[in-house]
């Protein structure tokens, strides 16, 4: 819980993931460059199969191999290429300075152990202590997600579905990392269970002067925890600001149409706007634009040339060389 450098923490630069199967190859991940600063949080939107995961894993160097294969890029962690490291260095990296919440607390959790022992467990990992200290260390971190002490012994079945999640908040942040990567961490909850879970990662995020990468479909949750915004269709990121500016002024034809299928409490309809079309088969991508076939705005040089990330404000990148900020003005 020391106070942390500023400055860059993560640099994503044209990392290319493709799953090689015997149906052909998927391409997960396309030339995705984003940055993550010491202390931020960045949302991390898409639909299912937009390779949010794919990017996830990529970090933690999980990707399954085969039919993974990280074809080409760098992932700057703290100034160090973690592609380039050893797999006995990743295993002192992942646990100690990143770390994972996954969607499902029951994939995480080892049924057949009590939670002291497995939180304890990764403290001895990556810390030189005994076992009494590590299970002492372990019961603190379970008071400080709000599970009382005295449950310390017990196992996972033993826990509501909020309640196992917050145990692996507790296994997240037990070597105080400098990196938290929750993929879709409330996706298993019913949502007041949701907002207390996202309450407590919020509060600890900031109590260990942790960056937070959150990858989600839910757009309110964006706006309530993250300071920038990656917006990622089929592999690629299409759109990145901070939370302000994509929520005043989204740019690029994907991102509005997002907004545009929120319900507004304020308008009286029957029936929500809808983006046409489907997610492209990651076998088998467009040619150009890989949102072209299902946009408004397309043009015959969109089917052509893929485009490149253009900078319409400060700090707000856009892939597409109709957008110009005229997104819809959300206030």
């Amino acid at each position: 819980m020391n106070g942390r450098k500023s400055g860059l923490l993560l640099e994503v630069k044209d990392l290319t993931i493709h799953y090689v199967t015997d149906d052909g190859t998927v391409h997960a991940v396309e030339n995705l460059n984003l940055s993550l600063g010491r202390g931020e949080t960045l949302g991390f939107v898409g639909e299912t199969g937009a390779g949010k995961t794919t990017t996830a894993l990529g970090i933690m160097r999980l990707i399954p191999s085969p039919p993974g294969v990280v074809k080409g890029g760098e992932i700057l962690f703290d100034g160090e290429d973690l592609l380039k490291k050893s797999e006995s260095e990743m295993r002192g990296i992942r646990g100690a300075k990143i770390a994972m919440i996954f969607q499902d607390p029951m994939t995480s959790l080892n049924p057949v152990m009590t939670v002291d022992k497995q939180i304890a467990e990764m403290i001895r990992l990556h810390k030189n202590v005994n076992e009494g200290e590590s299970l002492k260390l372990a019961g603190d971190m379970l008071e400080l997600v709000g599970i009382r002490r005295e449950r310390m012994h017990d196992y996972p079945h033993q826990f509501s579905g909020g309640m196992k999640q917050r145990v692996v908040i507790a296994i997240a942040l037990a070597c105080d990392p400098g990196l938290l990567i929750a993929d879709e961490p409330t996706t298993a909850l019913d949502v007041t269970i949701q907002a207390q879970v996202l309450e407590l990662m919020k509060k600890l995020k900031q109590q260990f002067d942790a960056s937070m990468i959150l990858i989600t479909h839910d757009l309110g949750i964006v706006a309530d925890i993250c300071d920038k915004v990656a917006i990622m269709y089929a592999g690629r990121v299409v759109e990145y600001a901070d939370k302000r500016a994509l929520y005043t002024n989204p740019a690029h034809p994907y991102t509005v149409g997002l907004f545009n299928s929120v319900p507004d409490l304020d308008e009286d309809r029957e029936s929500l706007n809808v983006i046409p079309g489907l997610m492209p088969d990651p076998m088998d991508l467009p040619s150009g634009c890989a949102f072209h076939p299902r946009c408004t705005r397309t043009t015959d040089e969109c089917a052509k040339k893929k485009p490149g990330m253009m900078e319409i404000a400060p700090g707000h990148f856009v892939a597409c060389p109709q957008a110009h900020g005229e997104g819809r003005r959300r206030e």
